[in-house]
C-alpha cells in the first residue's frame, strides 16, 4: 500500500491554461491611458437614482428564471466535484447475513439436512492513481464548478443589462409618446385656425386638407408608441419572474435620471472582472484535466482489495477466532484490444481543449471590444445629446416666432408647416438620443464586469432551497 502511495509521484501533469493573448496597454475610446481603477459596485444601477431601476433590479436578481437555473447548475457542479473526489478515497462496506438451508436426503427414511449460517463482513477496496486519472477527474470537476459560478455571474450581468436597457426603452418610449401627444395638440391648434380662417375666407380648403394630412401623420405614431411601452413593460416582468398584470413603472423624464461616472482603467483589470472570459478560462482548464485523464486511461490500472469477517454456523460461536475470514488482493488491469476507443476518446477530449482554446481567446477580444464600444458609444450619445438639445431649443424658438407670425397672418401656411416638423422631429431626436445616452452608460457598467464577485454568488446559493 505504502509502495501504491508512492507511485503516485509518477502522474501526468497537466496542459497550463495560456490565451496566447496580451492585452493591451490602454483602451483606444478612453481619454487617456489610465491607471488601475476600482471596480464597479455591485449595485452600480443605484448611480443612476431611478427608483423604478432600483426596484427591477431587486425583483430580477431574486426572481429570475435564468438565473436560478444558473444556480442550479452551480449546485450539481458542486455535487460532481465531491462524487469525483469519492473515487480518491477507499471504498468502504460492510455486510451481515443470516441464512437457514434445508437439503433433501437421497437416502429413504433419512431426515433432510437443515440449519442456519452466520456472517459479518467488511470490505475495502482501492483504486491507485498511478497515472494521476483520478485526480485529473477531480481537478476537472474542481474547475466545473468555477466555470458554473461564473456562468452564474455571466447570467447575473445579462440580466441587469437586459433590465437596464428594457427600462431606459421604456422611459423613452413615454416620453415621445409625451411629446408626440404634443405635437399632436399643435398641429390640431393650427388646424382649428385654419378651419376658422376657411369660414371667412381668408385660408383655403387645400391649406386645411394639408393641416389635416399634418394631423392625422401625428396621430398615426401615437399607437407604435404605446406598443412600445405596452411591450418593455412585459419584457421588464418575464425578467423578475413575475406576470405582465404585476409590473408598473411610474416613469421619469430622462433629464432627470442621473448619468454616473466610471473609469474603465486597464484592459487586464476589465478582463479579470469580466465572468465570461473567467467561465470560458475555467472550461479551457477543465478540458486540459480532461486531457489527461483520457491520456491516464490508456495506462494499467491498479487496484487493492481487502475483505475480512466473521462465519459460523452457530450465533453463540460467531465472535470466536475460529470463525474469522480475510482475504487481500491486488489486481493490475490493462486493456489489450478496444477497437481504438481509448485513444479515440483521448484525440476527442484533444480537439474539445482546441475548441475551447478558440473560444477562450474570442471570449477576450469580445470583452476588448464590448468595453471601447460601450465606451465610445457613452462618450459619442454625451455629445448628441448636447447637440440635439440646441437643436431643439432653436427649434422651439423657431417654431414660437413662425406661430406668432400666422396669427398675425404675415406669413403663410408653409412656412409655418416646415417649422412645425423641425420642430416636431427634433424634439423626438433629442429623447432617442437621451435614452442611448442612458443605454450605452449601462452597457458600460457591464462591459466593465459590473463588480460583480464570485462570493455573491455563493451567498445566492447559501440563500436556495436545497
Amino acid at each position: 500500500m505504502l509502495m501504491a502511495f508512492a507511485l503516485v509521484g509518477c502522474a501526468l501533469p497537466i496542459e497550463p491554461v495560456e490565451s496566447g493573448l496580451r492585452a493591451p496597454e490602454r483602451f483606444v475610446s478612453a481619454a487617456q491611458a489610465l491607471g488601475p481603477a476600482a471596480a464597479p459596485d455591485p449595485a452600480w444601477w443605484n448611480g443612476f437614482r431611478t427608483p423604478d431601476l432600483d426596484r427591477l433590479m431587486a425583483g430580477a436578481m431574486g426572481g429570475n428564471f435564468d438565473l436560478a437555473a444558473a444556480v442550479a447548475r452551480l449546485q450539481q457542479a458542486d455535487a460532481a466535484l465531491r462524487i469525483a473526489g469519492a473515487q480518491l478515497l477507499p471504498f468502504v462496506d460492510v455486510s451481515g447475513s443470516v441464512a437457514r438451508t434445508r437439503g433433501t436426503s437421497s437416502t429413504p427414511g433419512t431426515p433432510a439436512n437443515a440449519g442456519r449460517q452466520y456472517g459479518g463482513s467488511l470490505r475495502a477496496s482501492y483504486q491507485v492513481d498511478f497515472w494521476g486519472g483520478l485526480r485529473a477527474q477531480e481537478q476537472a470537476a474542481r474547475d466545473s464548478v468555477v466555470a458554473a459560478e461564473f456562468g452564474v455571474g455571466t447570467v447575473t450581468l445579462a440580466t441587469q443589462s437586459a433590465v437596464a436597457t428594457a427600462l431606459f426603452d421604456l422611459l423613452g418610449a413615454q416620453e415621445q409618446l409625451a411629446i408626440q401627444q404634443d405635437n399632436l395638440r399643435i398641429a390640431e391648434r393650427t388646424l382649428t385656425i385654419l378651419r376658422q380662417r376657411l369660414v371667412v375666407g381668408t385660408a383655403t380648403g387645400l391649406d386645411v386638407a394639408q393641416q389635416e394630412t399634418v394631423v392625422a401623420q401625428q396621430r398615426a405614431q401615437v399607437p407604435p408608441l404605446r406598443q412600445a411601452i405596452e411591450a418593455n413593460t412585459f419584457a421588464l416582468a418575464a425578467l423578475a419572474g413575475l406576470t405582465p398584470a404585476e409590473v408598473t413603472i411610474a416613469g421619469q423624464r430622462l433629464a432627470s435620471v442621473h448619468v454616473p461616472e466610471v473609469a474603465p482603467g486597464l484592459p487586464s483589470e476589465v478582463l479579470a472582472r469580466r465572468p465570461d472570459v473567467r467561465l470560458a478560462e475555467a472550461n479551457l482548464a477543465a478540458a486540459s484535466a480532461d486531457v489527461t485523464a483520457a491520456r491516464a486511461a490508456l495506462f494499467p490500472t491498479i487496484a487493492l482489495t481487502a475483505e475480512g469477517g466473521l462465519q459460523s454456523i452457530a450465533l453463540q460461536t460467531l465472535l470466536r477466532p475460529g470463525a474469522t475470514i480475510y482475504g487481500i488482493a491486488a489486481s493490475l488491469t490493462q486493456t489489450l484490444f478496444d477497437g481504438g476507443a481509448l485513444r479515440a476518446q483521448l484525440e476527442q477530449t484533444r480537439a474539445r481543449r482546441l475548441e475551447l482554446l478558440a473560444n477562450y481567446r474570442q471570449a477576450i477580444v469580445a470583452a476588448l471590444q464590448d468595453t471601447e464600444t460601450s465606451l465610445s458609444a457613452l462618450q459619442r450619445s454625451t455629445e448628441l445629446v448636447t447637440l440635439q438639445t440646441a437643436r431643439a431649443e432653436a427649434a422651439q424658438r423657431a417654431y414660437d416666432v413662425s406661430e406668432a407670425q400666422f396669427r398675425a397672418g404675415t406669413i403663410d401656411l408653409l412656412t409655418v408647416l416646415i417649422t412645425q416638423t423641425t420642430l416636431f422631429n427634433a424634439r423626438l431626436a433629442l429623447v432617442q438620443a437621451q435614452t442611448a445616452r442612458l443605454q450605452a452608460a449601462a452597457a458600460l457598467f457591464t462591459a466593465l464586469g459590473g463588480g460583480w464577485t464570485a462570493g455573491s454568488v455563493r451567498q445566492a446559493l447559501a440563500g436556495t432551497t436545497p
